[in-house]
């Protein structure tokens, strides 16, 4: 006889469908400078705090504690997996526990390198006064004798650093959108495999057991 249990508590689920909504909203504008995009990197960034926190203080369920199993462990399910019989598990199994922590440490390098690609080409900010104050550091220790020179490198620094945030901006932004279709396609074969909906459980918090 199947039971149902609340597993997913109401943060937990409000911060998945957020999560979806923003970063999509995020990532198809992406090719404009607006404010949507700026303001919903924001609101990723927010979202990762809390999630970092409320896998600390969380419920039983939430916390990372509950989750992140052993390399041989996520082995082990891939190998029940892979045969059609996978261990089963009220929270998350043990390759979904790690997608988790991959996706908050790709959405967090998404989010930070937007925010430093915001700063060298706007000068604006939280990582605006960082870029600043190196770059008054940098002015204030050179020579006079060799102030064109620098100014030149400067701009060249400038420019280069630029591509190389926007690159790693726009790389990981890519990768991030990889692993939500790998962890789409984990969950629809997980649901077929332990005959649950799991999407369902993450809209309504329960799960049969």
């Amino acid at each position: 006889m199947n039971t149902e249990i609340r597993v997913w508590d109401i943060l937990v689920r409000l911060f998945h469908w957020s999560l979806v909504v923003i970063f999509f909203i995020s990532y198809f504008t992406g090719d404009e400078e607006d404010l949507i995009h700026i303001y919903t990197g924001y609101v990723v960034l927010g979202l990762i705090v809390f999630r970092l926190l409320w896998g600390i203080i969380g419920s039983k369920h939430a916390r990372f504690s509950d989750f992140l199993y052993s390399p041989t462990s996520v082995i082990k399910y891939l190998k029940g997996l892979m045969r059609g019989k996978p261990q089963h598990y009220v929270g998350h199994n043990p390759a979904a526990g790690w997608m988790v922590i991959a996706l908050l440490l790709s959405l967090f390098v998404t989010t930070i390198s937007g925010l430093k690609v915001y700063a060298v080409e706007e000068g604006k900010g939280p990582l605006a006064s960082v870029t600043t104050e190196f770059s008054i550091i940098s002015t204030a220790n050179a020579d006079d004798d060799d102030r064109y020179n620098n100014d030149d490198n400067e701009k060249g620094g400038d420019k280069n650093s630029d591509e190389f945030w926007e690159e790693l901006h726009e790389a990981s932004a890519n990768f991030t959108f990889l692993l939500i279709f790998l962890h789409v396609a984990g969950v629809i074969v997980a649901s077929k495999l332990h005959k649950e909906n799991l999407i369902k459980a993450m809209i309504t918090g329960k799960k049969k057991v």
